[in-house]
């Protein structure tokens, strides 16, 4: 009992810390409900609304937006609006003509000017397109993320529904053996037992009493950690709605395990064939670089003279088209191409390689849901079987026909199904939640 205590606690504490991670409390003066009353969907959907972790991971879609539109608009037209105000303060310049000086003023003068220009290339397209794929990519992540989330609520709200039913049987039984020590100690008031056995009944009592504060300890953790999953202050009361049946009922197991795996619907696939096609554009990148940057250019600028003189040197109006053309590089743009078919054939040989591991273990997979399943349904009829035979041993010994070691045998066998059920409810819903996390459901 206390090895599963130590299990349960340090399983708590890890939710605790996973969750904690990325995630703040709610700003000071927000509001936050008294009570919250959740099935486990509503558990769910309300921690991906809360969870700050997954606030970023959103965000980060958008700063994918964002930056495919500054390499789009990189390329399209930039107009830049000038104007610059020149005083020569008085100064003349002096022309020799024919053996003859001139003075020319030198008036003060403003320029306005506007210049549009665009510049293309194959590396900026093909930029373009890669972003479109880092989109795809963040919104892949982002819905790992929320997968991962949904399956640590999942945890958890049954690790408080488990731990809050041992709890209920615990004090059943210490109902039980309490009145059995009041009994007990009636008898050898009477002179009619030896206050050896009522002394065996109080170690029990004690015993339980030990195994329930343990018990409520660990519900409070757990409570705790799913309070932080779901983002609210730890004053907040939580009522878990759905029972625990309903989650772990054969119908839902059965359908999960039914269900047909189609590897595209994978998110780490998905996240590496997107990878493949990044590696893929980054080759064309890299090829790119052999070729022209064409860019157009138009100028206008518009000269104002306040005084006499000055000399008009610079045109209104100029329009400029340049090809620029690379030559040689020393090899560098070669490697450069070298390097990302490297990287691509090291992308395709990953793919390939978790294809073939996905495979696998969806197969594992089902086989731990399945294992587990079978061995939650043997515990769950053991512990009821040693409650009918505790409630009997306890019946039998109100009236002298089961000895108190016989008792104690019935109360340790007890307390050995509980803990044992409950170890075998977590390791059921774990397996529950890594298969649809891995199917994405």
């Amino acid at each position: 009992m206390m090895a599963l205590a130590v299990s349960l606690g340090t399983m708590a504490e890890d939710h605790v810390m996973a969750a904690a991670k990325g995630e703040g409390r709610k700003a000071e003066g927000e509001s936050a409900p008294a009570t919250l009353s959740l099935s486990l969907k509503e558990a769910q959907d309300y921690a991906v609304q809360q969870n700050r972790s997954l606030k970023n991971a959103s965000l980060a879609v958008q700063e994918a937006y964002a930056a495919r539109w500054q390499t789009i608009a990189a390329m399209l037209p930039q107009v830049d609006g000038s104007y610059s105000y020149s005083n020569y303060l008085g100064y003349s310049a002096t022309l020799s003509m024919g053996g003859t000086n001139v003075n020319i003023n030198m008036p003060n003068v403003g320029a306005f000017g506007v210049t549009a220009s665009m510049g293309i290339n194959g590396q900026g397209i093909v930029g373009a397109l890669l972003n479109n794929i880092a989109i795809d990519m963040k919104k892949i992540s982002l819905e790992q993320s929320e997968s991962q989330l949904r399956g640590s609520v999942m945890s958890s709200y049954v690790s408080v529904l488990a731990l809050q039913s041992i709890s209920a049987l615990l004090d059943s039984s210490l109902l039980n053996i309490q009145n059995l020590e009041q009994i007990t100690q009636n008898t050898v008031n009477a002179g009619a037992a030896e206050q050896t056995t009522a002394d065996q009944i109080r170690v029990r009592v004690n015993t339980l009493k030990n195994s329930i504060n343990t018990q409520r300890r660990n519900v409070e953790l757990a409570t705790n950690s799913l309070k932080v999953l779901l983002d609210v202050p730890v004053e907040t009361e939580l009522v878990l709605t759905e029972p625990i049946d309903e989650v772990l009922s054969p119908e839902r197991v059965l359908n999960l395990l039914s269900q047909n795996f189609s590897i595209e619907n994978n998110l780490n696939y998905q996240l590496l064939a997107k990878q493949v096609e990044l590696a893929k554009r980054n080759v064309h990148m890299a090829g790119w670089a052999y070729g022209p940057t064409i860019a157009l250019a138009y100028n206008y600028t518009n000269q104002q003279y306040y005084g006499e003189g000055g000399m008009r040197m610079t045109p209104p109006n100029v329009i400029q088209v340049s090809v620029k053309m690379p030559l040689w590089s020393s090899g560098k743009r070669a490697a450069g191409v070298v390097e990302k078919k490297i990287a691509l054939e090291e992308a395709k040989n990953t793919l390939s390689e978790t294809t073939d591991n996905l495979a696998i273990q969806y197969r594992q997979l089902c086989f731990n849901l399945t294992n587990a399943y079978e061995t939650y349904m043997n515990e769950k009829e053991n512990i009821e079987v040693t409650q009918r035979v505790f409630n009997s041993a306890t019946e039998k010994f109100k009236w002298g026909a089961a000895s108190n070691l016989e008792l104690t045998n019935a109360s340790n066998d007890l307390i050995n199904a509980q803990s044992t059920y409950v170890q075998a409810m977590l390791e059921l819903i774990n397996a529950q939640a890594e298969l649809e996390e891995f199917l994405n459901k």
